[in-house]
């Protein structure tokens, strides 16, 4: 646990709820890593009181916070810059305070490629499946745009939804010098092509407490070819989507890989210190094995 001084630079996590994140544990331990007086504090903020949590922060001198849901769309008219990515993804899950000024960030987009890279998973010129049209799959429809995916299948219960996701992808982009790939809105339950690297699930089904929760049918077969299953949810560390992958022999894996780089860059953002990123995936271990 930080030792909060009256000289301690503070920064937190805005969310609804926020009990279930490792942020704290990860940013604690980088800052007592090099020896900063900082700390890192959860603050569940319901919605409706958003806009009251943005003024206590100005008031009260934080140095930045991350932003976690349902906040990141609904904190964007709150602050007085965006930045061009985060504007482009519509979603910011970084604030930080420059000169009186509260400035968004996006380092779910940058977390997510270094995840891949980091799995050696390329998707360059590759056909790739989404689950999820929500903020957190136009961070990774982003990442996959700036690694250079050929195509992708996006699948959601809801074909109109998908579809004005798109149109407000393809209208934003450009402004933050990205280049939507093809992306093909289907169905959930809709056959998939042969040739899929890999599927990506990006909503909140099977996360703690509704871990039995899984979007795709346990008697459905996986895409011929897939490589790997990447489910963003991290608690708990092995989901039922997870689970029908590996039993189907496809390599599957959590959301900790962009929590760690996500939570690494925006480390950097607030202190202007390269983060301690193996200490960093060390206090995310910890918590798995306690």
């Amino acid at each position: 646990m930080a030792r909060i001084r009256g000289t301690t630079r503070l920064v937190g996590l805005l969310g609804w709820p926020v009990a279930h994140s490792r942020s704290p544990q990860m940013h604690n331990a980088a800052f007592a890593a090099l020896g900063l007086d900082w700390a890192y504090v959860p603050l569940p903020v319901r919605p409706e009181d958003l806009e009251d949590a943005i003024r206590g922060l100005r008031a009260l001198g934080f140095a930045g916070a991350n932003v976690t849901v349902p906040h990141k769309t609904a904190v964007i008219p709150l602050l007085d810059e965006i930045s061009p990515l985060a504007r482009a993804v519509g979603a910011v899950n970084t604030l930080r305070a420059v000169e009186g000024r509260w400035v968004g960030e996006n380092t779910d987009v940058e977390g997510f490629r270094r995840a891949l890279q980091e799995i050696g998973l390329s998707v360059q010129g590759q056909t790739v499946a989404v689950i999820g049209a929500g903020g957190a799959a136009r961070a990774v429809l982003a990442a996959l745009a700036l690694e250079g995916v050929g195509e992708v299948f996006l699948l959601h219960r809801s074909l109109d939804r998908a579809q004005r996701m798109l149109e407000t992808l393809e209208a934003s982009f450009p402004a933050a010098g990205l280049r939507l790939p093809p992306v093909h809105p289907i169905c959930l339950e809709d056959p998939l092509p042969e040739g899929i690297v890999a599927l990506i699930h990006t909503t909140p089904a099977g996360m703690a407490p509704d871990v039995e929760a899984c979007l795709w049918p346990p008697d459905r077969p996986f895409p011929w070819g897939l490589q790997a299953v990447i489910d963003l949810i991290y608690e708990p560390p092995r989901t039922r989507l997870m689970a029908l992958a590996e039993a189907a022999g496809i390599p599957a894996y959590n959301g900790l890989g962009m929590l760690l780089h996500q939570g690494a860059l925006a480390f950097t953002l607030w202190t202007g210190r390269e983060a301690p990123l193996e200490t960093m995936r060390a206090a995310l271990q910890e918590l798995d094995s306690s």
